[in-house]
């Protein structure tokens, strides 16, 4: 037996000689203890322990964590998106500035090699003036191969009359600039440009162009005083037309790299 008023465990003496005790006395009585029932010792853990064995503060921290780490992917989201957005809106404004930058297409105008026609062969010309001319003749002469004149096609130049020539009937585009100097110029001056062509089965030239100038002097009689005249359209042209320039004084004309003629094809037919 033990005093349970003692906190230590129980503990029996037994006589050394194992024989029997007295029933009238009772063994000495020493300090023992009792440990509390099984069911308290696990309640208490429990409550210790938390939801599921999960201490409280360990269960906030990884609440925590997971905040921190969907913060994050939102974050990330939404710059992604912000990205995007302005990835869009610079495609847009370049795609803007290109069609803005795009020539645009004007009804009416032929466009080169959209019948499968080769563009190479496609006749045309330009020739410069001569550094001289003949006074004596008011049809001007060219120079062919000088500088920036050239002659592809089925187009030529002819020596003889200072024509251009087309093989091929068709729209073409004619122009003319000349430019004159006069040395001592009067109000009353006056001049003429014109372009004509020389068409077979047609004894006189016919007029394709012309312009006149006068009243370009200034109000003081005898200084020297330049002027110049540029003609050009888009006309019909047969096979073997000869298309000429004219001028009223060719002898006031300047540098020859100011004075030029030519023609292209522009379509066939």
């Amino acid at each position: 037996m033990c005093d349970q008023s003692y906190p230590f465990p129980q503990v029996f003496l037994v006589d050394s000689a194992e024989g029997p005790q007295h029933s009238g006395q009772l063994p000495n009585l020493v300090p023992c203890w009792s440990f509390p029932p099984a069911q308290d010792r696990v309640r208490s853990r429990g409550k210790s322990r938390g939801y599921m064995g999960v201490s409280p503060g360990l269960a906030m921290v990884v609440l925590c964590l997971f905040l921190l780490v969907f913060a994050a992917l939102g974050f990330q989201f939404y710059q992604i998106y912000n990205l995007k957005t302005e990835l869009e809106n610079m495609k847009r404004t370049v795609r803007n500035e290109l069609e803005s930058k795009t020539p645009q297409k004007q009804i009416g105008l032929y466009k080169p090699g959209s019948n499968g026609e080769d563009t190479d062969k496609r006749a045309a010309a330009h020739v410069i003036g001569q550094s001289k001319q003949d006074g004596s003749h008011k049809t001007l002469r060219w120079e062919p191969k000088a500088g920036r004149a050239f002659t592809v096609g089925g187009v030529s130049y002819r020596i003889e009359d200072g024509a251009l020539q087309v093989n091929e009937s068709g729209l073409y585009h004619i122009y003319s600039h000349v430019e004159l100097i006069f040395k001592h110029c009067f109000p009353e001056h006056s001049f003429s440009h014109s372009v004509f062509v020389r068409r077979a089965g047609h004894p006189l030239p016919l007029k394709l162009m012309e312009a006149h100038r006068e009243g370009f002097c200034s109000q003081q009689k005898g200084n020297p005083w330049t002027t110049d005249s540029y003609l050009g359209s888009a006309l019909q042209l047969q096979k073997y037309d000869r298309v000429l320039v004219n001028v009223s004084h060719p002898l006031f004309l300047s540098s020859h790299n100011a004075n030029f003629f030519g023609l292209y094809q522009i379509q066939r037919g």
